[in-house]
């Protein structure tokens, strides 16, 4: 008879555990869901918050608290951060202001689940399944996104109720209570606060968020264990300081690998919510008591309870804030010296962010500035190549001109492999638009440098054979390349002013392209009639080669043509 108990309840604890595993699941896919919803429907507001963010440091925590609030998890929004630090959109300080905002913006979840704490699993489904149906049969794209995000919300109040219900009945088990006890931060017996009960508290909360990875899942499950009178209030307000130290692990998956400004941003998130907790943990054994005594927390319903772990959150991450906001360029100066700059200059690289982690407007931006950095790499060696031309030429240059084409080899590549992920994603149809026209361009960048690495080959190919050009020829080839130049600048200013201005600065694109064309005709021309003059001074394979670099500023001018090509698609659409 005791053997068949024990086999019961050992059922009955698997089941349990399976339920709440699973109502979390369910939860953090709703969290998901409703994310990805908002961050589609708010994509081109979350790009000018973005930029928001560069002015001053308190528009940098409203951006943090913000983005935060809407995409519901602060462990987003510091690895978009990491990301933008990564691809240069912004800086370290810029950054700690976002960090620091987003700590404030991640409380939103404590709210959602107090102010709701009645909604049960037959509302979560009800409003997931029209959500979907929503979702599947929408026909405008506005309306398909609304439908992922009442789908998550409905995910969330199904999610939620399966925990609370199935952890109810844990309420009577001795040994899960006795286990809760062990890390209860005020003595049961005594009433007395213990502080070895406040850091087993903490390491709690944080190894928890860490593993889970969500501080607004790990909240969520406060909430409802304090609202269950499993724990107290106490001990919920102190699981609350750890869970700001296990959120910070997220950002360093993000920043593994990453150059230094990003670990440095990863660091700064982990440094500021942990001196955070330093700074306020002695301040809980005077001032949980006196809150208790002042407002009567353990008195108070469900209902209440939930508002008062929700609002210690809070509280928690704005006087942080408040604490911190004076000595940012202080603190950034500290994260400098721990972690100092690199001794040999680092790109950045894409291919260290984890693009399904960032909100696609987000993560399209970065690849943008990736491309400009690409854009930019060109414009030099064109350049670079203009001195070889003018007999200026220098071993070094010539290697940094050969490096930098294996370079945006590379960078091509990355930013292929980057925009293809998140091109298997759902994306508003703008920013499908923006990425598909990011391939392209970055494709032809590759293609320019190829053709600038092919044309140096030629001019060393000459000079091995002690070959020179004539005056006439070498009047001839600056002209074109200068024209090629000025093409290839108006170009890439345009991609870097963005779709709006395109069509203003690209206006005479193609009649600039016509006369390159017509200039390389008038170039080839001259040189076959000399050879068919049997101009003594006239080397017939210094010839050959002049006829090979035709062909290659013509291919550089059809790149750059194709290059403008696609952004004026981008604003046609």
């Amino acid at each position: 008879m005791n053997t068949l108990i024990a086999s019961s309840s050992a059922v009955f604890t698997f089941a349990t555990f399976a339920s709440v595993i699973g109502g979390l699941g369910i939860f953090l896919l709703g969290m998901k869901q409703i994310s990805e919803g908002l961050q589609a429907v708010a994509g081109p507001k979350m790009r000018k918050l973005v930029a928001a963010a560069t002015t001053n440091r308190f528009a940098g925590v409203l951006t943090g608290a913000v983005v935060t609030g809407i995409i519901q998890a602060s462990a987003v929004t510091t690895v978009m951060v990491v990301g933008m630090v990564t691809s240069g959109i912004m800086t370290l300080m810029q950054a700690i202001n976002v960090i620091i905002g987003a700590n404030i913006g991640t409380t939103v979840t404590a709210w959602l689940v107090a102010i709701f704490p009645k909604l049960d699993a037959t509302f979560g489904l009800g409003l997931a399944g029209f959500a979907a149906l929503v979702y599947l049969f929408a026909k405008r794209e506005s309306w398909k996104y609304w439908g992922l995000i009442f789908l998550g919300l409905g995910l969330i109040f199904y999610g939620l109720d399966l925990v609370k219900s199935n952890m109810s009945p844990l309420s009577q088990t001795e040994s899960f209570i006795d286990a809760l006890k062990s890390f209860a931060v005020t003595d049961v017996a005594t009433g007395a606060f213990s502080i070895w009960g406040m850091l087993k508290c903490i390491f709690v909360g944080a190894v928890a968020t860490a593993l889970i990875q969500s501080s607004s899942a790990t909240t969520a499950i406060a909430v409802v264990l304090v609202t269950q009178r499993m724990i107290s209030f106490d001990t919920a307000a102190t699981l609350v300081l750890g869970m700001n130290i296990g959120t910070t692990v997220t950002t360093w998956f993000a920043a593994i690998g990453a150059p230094t400004e990003a670990r440095r941003a990863a660091l700064a998130h982990t440094l500021f919510n942990l001196i955070g907790v330093i700074i306020m943990a002695p301040f809980f054994p005077i001032a949980l008591p006196l809150a208790d005594k002042l407002f009567g927390i353990s008195q108070m319903d469900t209902t209440g309870l939930g508002f008062a772990v929700a609002g210690i959150h809070t509280a928690f991450n704005v006087v942080n804030t408040v604490i911190f906001l004076p000595f940012t360029s202080q603190f950034a100066w500290l994260i400098t010296r721990i972690i100092p700059d690199a001794k040999i200059h680092e790109l950045p690289r894409l291919t260290v962010l984890n693009p399904l982690k960032l909100a696609p407007v987000v993560a399209v931006e970065q690849a943008r500035k990736e491309v400009e950095q690409m854009s930019n790499r060109c414009e030099t060696i064109i350049d670079g190549v203009r001195e070889v031309l003018n007999g200026k030429t220098t071993e070094e240059l010539e290697n940094s001109i050969f490096h930098a084409e294996e370079e945006l080899d590379i960078l091509q590549h990355e930013v292929s492999q980057f925009l293809g992920v998140i091109m298997t994603t759902n994306l508003p149809s703008d920013v499908a638009n923006r990425a598909r026209m990011l391939l392209r361009v970055a494709d032809e960048l590759e293609s320019i440098s190829d053709d600038v690495a092919a044309l140096l080959k030629q001019f060393i190919r000459m000079r091995k054979a002690n070959m020179k050009l004539s005056e006439r020829g070498q009047t001839d080839l600056i002209s074109l390349h200068d024209m090629c130049r000025t093409f290839a600048g108006t170009v890439f200013e345009a991609f870097r002013q963005g779709k709006v201005y395109a069509a203003d600065l690209l206006n005479h694109m193609h009649s600039d392209a016509s006369g390159i064309t017509a200039r390389v005709k008038e170039i080839r021309k001259a040189q076959m009639t000399r050879m068919a003059d049997k101009d003594p001074t006239l080397n017939p394979l210094c010839t050959v080669v002049v006829l090979d670099m035709l062909n290659l500023y013509r291919r550089l001018k059809e790149d750059c043509l194709n290059i403008g090509e696609a952004m004026l698609e981008e604003g046609r659409v």
